[in-house]
């Protein structure tokens, strides 16, 4: 842990205190005050302060947007998904759909992917092997790195769903993100991943109404932040999709 070294005569001491405080922060849950950690530990403010600020400097804590709250930050998500058993593999769409997303990409210049949603989680289940996506790993992992994250983290937003840790940069507008999206209709992301690449998503929603895929375009930044007839073409893909995946 950085910094940890002005503590090292009291090292084992100090190692103790900070899983204690992080664990604090897991059971009070998002939003908790170092004020609240300190008095729920009985620890003395200075040392809950001093712990709390190398916990988020190292990743392990996030400060919320408000500034004023913590929550778990990616490296705690990052360690549960390595001792967590592995989440079985999403099964791929069934013919009928494969055969929609043939005749998108014929439609289309660009790569066109189907990405499933469940829960918090990601399955790239169609990628488009013309165009491989620039980094499947992140995608999946951080929802505020990509489109296809994007939407979801707006759907969990919306659905007043825990999305703490699962954003790559604790410094991200997900309020900001989620008020776009809703106002649009859809998500993207301008040369974040690729530089001079975009890519734009459309939600595919089951009868419910709930999300259950994203239809997703990566093409040149242009295309995907002024989409013109682009778009309309993504918005029907997602509507003959819709029966066929919900």
């Amino acid at each position: 842990m950085s910094g940890a070294g002005e503590l090292r005569a009291r090292q084992p001491k100090a190692i103790h205190s900070a899983l204690a405080v992080l664990e604090e922060v897991a059971r009070c849950g998002a939003g908790v005050t170092a004020q609240e950690v300190s008095a729920g530990l009985d620890m003395p403010r200075a040392t809950t302060y001093r712990l709390l600020n190398l916990l988020v400097q190292d990743e392990y804590l996030v400060r919320m947007p408000d500034l004023r709250g913590f929550a778990l930050g990616r490296k705690v998500v990052e360690l549960a998904h390595l001792v967590a058993p592995a989440a079985p593999a999403a099964p791929p769409p069934p013919q009928a759909a494969r055969e929609e997303m043939a005749r998108m990409r014929a439609r289309v210049r660009g790569g066109v992917h189907l990405a499933r949603y469940d829960g918090d989680r990601i399955s790239i289940v169609d990628p488009d092997p013309d165009f491989p996506l620039s980094d499947e790993e992140r995608i999946v992992r951080h929802l505020d790195a990509s489109a296809i994250g994007r939407l979801l983290l707006h759907e969990l937003v919306s659905t007043g769903a825990d999305w703490t840790g699962l954003v790559e940069r604790p410094q991200v507008d997900v309020a900001a993100l989620a008020t776009e999206i809703a106002r649009v209709g859809y998500a993207r992301q301008l040369g974040e991943l690729t530089p001079g690449y975009g890519c734009l998503v459309v939600p595919i929603r089951d009868m419910r109404g709930s999300l259950v895929a994203g239809l997703a375009l990566s093409a040149p930044n242009v295309r995907v932040e002024r989409p013109a007839e682009l778009l309309d073409v993504m918005l029907d893909g997602s509507r003959r999709l819709a029966p066929l995946l919900g």
